[in-house]
């Protein structure tokens, strides 16, 4: 990077489960807004879905179609790079080397291996590890390549995550500390949104919208789908002709993120004096849902295609990320004397 080069953001997705609005709204949008600040780095992390995933045709699904979702939300492959963590066998190299000098005990105390040692101890399992895999438990290692290789200066995390970037900075310290005089890796940082309702959308039930809940809106589901989710949202028994409280409803709360100002004031109006039922509110929502994806839809569907663009964007990405991975592995071969 020259004197007068940007920054570098970068962001992981893991492909997971079908994008939903809480996605959108909580991570989708955030990270493509630092575009304008940053040199911005997009990967989708399909080795670390192994974790959980065995199902080959599953996971290939889930990498297009979290692919297919950020190119239809907006992100640039021109502006941005934008590529698989498959595709840049440079990762699993310099994994291993940070590996070897990465403390265990640190392992022993990452967030995802203490809840799943947890969840054994409370079914009152003799061995703690049981279903523990290596991949789960190395997994910090291998995030904090993806993150040391592309030589982020930041990265875009919730705060249920923020370990993740901790202990990248603390494994580019051990090997600095090592290797430092010959080459040192850049210490990221973490940028956390705020805890506001503007990164957190009510789910089905009214919790946060997690995959974790199973509360989730799906972002591209076709219409009689959507109408049928948004139907289940629970609402009060209250009659139609009483007024109503629109700010305890999660269905109105979600009126107000996708809703036209006019719709939503109007709506907020006639709940308060009565005369409107949550169905209506429902309807509402539906058709605010529809008209704001609507054309997002289609580009995904687009992408989804076979024979689309879709696999060469990724190709394209993956060439540009390479320029930037293969000098630090070639430079941390040097360093710790594999040349």
């Amino acid at each position: 990077m020259g004197p007068t080069a940007r920054k570098v953001s970068l962001t992981g997705i893991k492909p997971t489960g079908e994008p939903h609005l809480g996605n959108y709204i909580g991570a989708i949008v955030p990270a493509l807004e630092l575009a304008n600040t940053y040199e911005s780095v997009y990967f989708i992390a399909d080795y670390h879905a192994l974790t959980t995933i065995r199902d080959r045709d599953l996971l290939q699904h889930y990498t297009r179609s979290v692919a297919a979702t950020w190119l239809a939300a907006g992100l640039d492959p021109d502006r941005t790079t934008f590529y698989r963590q498959s595709d840049i066998t440079e990762t699993f190299e310099l994994a291993w080397v940070l590996s070897c000098v990465s403390a265990k005990g640190l392992m022993n105390r990452a967030h995802a291996y203490k809840a799943a040692r947890d969840r054994n101890r409370e079914a009152g399992k003799e061995d703690l590890d049981a279903g523990v895999n290596m991949g789960l438990f190395n997994y910090p290692v291998l995030m904090a390549v993806d993150i040391l290789i592309m030589d982020a200066d930041v990265v875009p995390v919730g705060r249920d995550q923020l370990q993740h970037v901790e202990y990248a900075a603390d494994i580019a310290g051990a090997f600095n500390s090592v290797y430092g005089d010959r080459f040192k890796f850049k210490v990221p940082a973490p940028v956390v949104p705020p805890e506001d309702s503007a990164h957190t959308l009510p789910g089905t039930d009214g919790r946060k919208m997690s995959k974790s809940y199973d509360n989730t809106i799906p972002l591209f589901a076709p219409e009689a789908s959507l109408r049928k989710v948004i139907r289940r949202i629970p609402t009060d028994s209250v009659p139609v002709e009483a007024p109503k409280d629109p700010d305890s409803a999660a269905v109105f709360t979600l009126l107000e993120r996708f809703g036209g100002d006019d719709v939503v004031a109007d709506t907020r109006a006639r709940l308060l004096a009565g005369g409107m039922g949550w169905g209506e509110v429902k309807a509402q929502l539906t058709d605010a849902l529809i008209a704001r994806f609507g054309p997002m839809r289609e580009r995904y569907e687009a992408l989804m295609a076979p024979g689309s663009e879709l696999d060469d964007l990724l190709v394209h990405g993956a060439d540009k990320a390479r320029k930037q991975t293969r000098p630090v592995l070639e430079r941390v071969r040097d360093a710790i004397g594999i040349a």
